[in-house]
């Protein structure tokens, strides 16, 4: 066995990154970009108003109450762009630009139009920059707002749209196909028969890549038989940038997928982990194809895709922080980990009254407990050779995709 450290290294290693290409802002979000997004203008391009109200010099109306006159009107779209004088005053509406003259916004609630709209008078004093955002307060033109190897998310969309890139260079899709094996299994719209279960690795495994923005095919289940993994195996190497199995990597007497990588050549880097669930966790090249051979059980299945499967669809995609995201947590109750291997236990996370997180444990059944692991939102890191951590132990929890 190795460490779970190790073969994490080991899959980024291994993992090529693949070409870039151009897409549209429209279908960018998720991608992982593969340039610096670079700020082809001041933000905001202009001393912005903040509220609405009146554009003033501060020291007209120092000794508020005070008249001023109104000479122009100044709206997001429709600037005023004349010089505003001593005792003058512009109509200001949020986000349209401050009048050159001017260096401060009165909000309107302390203000009132007197003389048939003439003439505005100030209810009290403001002091110089009130309520204007300068030129360039936020961001300056040539400025890098987004680097490469970031993944481009909802909230970021808005960025490459302020700056011009109608279209944005990222990192391809990976090409994935998802396998499960076992003789037991059958499609999820039929009724198992005796000794039968549903499939639903293929369907977890398909979700996951997905979500880590790869392409994805399901491939048919394929039973406990070498020859036809080995057929389906030598197909999908044929398409696809990596091909993640499910099943059949233990050492039981149907465990056939390592035996099928084998006899077709496959180079083998790992093929046992310390870690609980998923030590059978196979991780190899068959051609030009990384493939992961996972093992059966459903639980096992989230965390080695999402500690090594993940990671390397993430890094052929170029991004500068491939593996799941990790903080600290306090420990909700005691949990049990293991003597040789890393534990990474099922747990819900919730803040209590101090802003403290804390790391609630999920009570589960074990490897196949899958409808308890739903509830699931991160992962507990307990070390090996750490067989009890108390309650209020400060933990390592990494969060679950979503």
């Amino acid at each position: 066995m190795i460490p779970v450290t190790e073969a994490i290294q080991i899959v980024l290693q291994q993992t090529p990154q693949l070409p870039t290409e151009s897409v549209s802002i429209s279908h960018a979000r998720g991608r992982i970009l593969s340039e610096e997004i670079v700020a082809d203008t001041d933000l905001p391009p202009f001393d912005r108003a903040q509220m609405d109200g009146y554009a003033v010099r501060a020291k007209d109306i120092a000794n508020a109450p005070a008249s001023l006159k109104i000479v122009g009107e100044s709206a997001a779209g429709a600037g005023w762009h004349n010089k505003m004088n001593a005792g003058e005053a512009v109509r200001i509406m949020t986000g349209a630009p401050v009048p050159a003259g001017a260096d401060a916004v009165q909000q309107v609630e302390l203000t009132r139009e007197i003389e048939s709209g003439s003439q505005v008078e100030i209810l009290e004093s403001v002091e110089a920059g009130r309520s204007i955002v300068r030129r360039a307060a936020e961001i300056k033109s040539g400025e890098t707002v987004l680097r490469a190897g970031e993944r481009i998310t909802t909230e970021t969309i808005a960025t490459l749209a302020s700056f011009g890139y109608a279209q944005v260079k990222v990192g391809q899709r990976p090409r994935v196909a998802v396998m499960a094996t076992g003789s037991e299994l059958v499609n999820v719209d039929e009724k198992p028969g005796a000794d039968q279960i549903r499939d639903s690795n293929n369907y977890t495994l398909a979700a996951y890549a997905a979500q880590s923005n790869a392409l994805v095919e399901r491939l048919p289940l394929a039973g406990d038989h070498t020859e036809e993994l080995k057929r389906q195996m030598a197909r999908a190497v044929e398409t696809s940038d990596v091909l993640i199995t499910s099943g059949g990597v233990s050492v039981g007497v149907y465990d056939f997928t390592k035996a099928a990588l084998k006899e077709l050549g496959a180079e083998i880097f790992f093929e046992r982990v310390a870690l609980r669930p998923g030590k059978p966790t196979v991780f190899a090249r068959l051609g030009k194809t990384l493939v992961f051979g996972l093992p059966g059980n459903p639980v096992s299945v989230a965390v080695t895709f999402n500690l090594f499967a993940r990671t390397a669809l993430r890094a052929m995609q170029g991004a500068t922080d491939p593996m799941l995201a990790h903080e600290r947590a306090v420990l909700a109750r005691d949990i049990k980990g293991s003597i040789d291997r890393e534990s990474y236990l099922p747990a819900a996370l919730r803040t209590n009254e101090k802003g403290s997180l804390i790391a609630e444990p999920l009570k589960w059944g074990g490897s196949s407990d899958f409808v308890s692991f739903a509830r699931a939102i991160a992962l507990i890191n307990v070390p090996a050779g750490d067989q009890k951590i108390a309650a209020g132990s400060v933990v390592r929890v990494v969060h679950l995709p979503n």
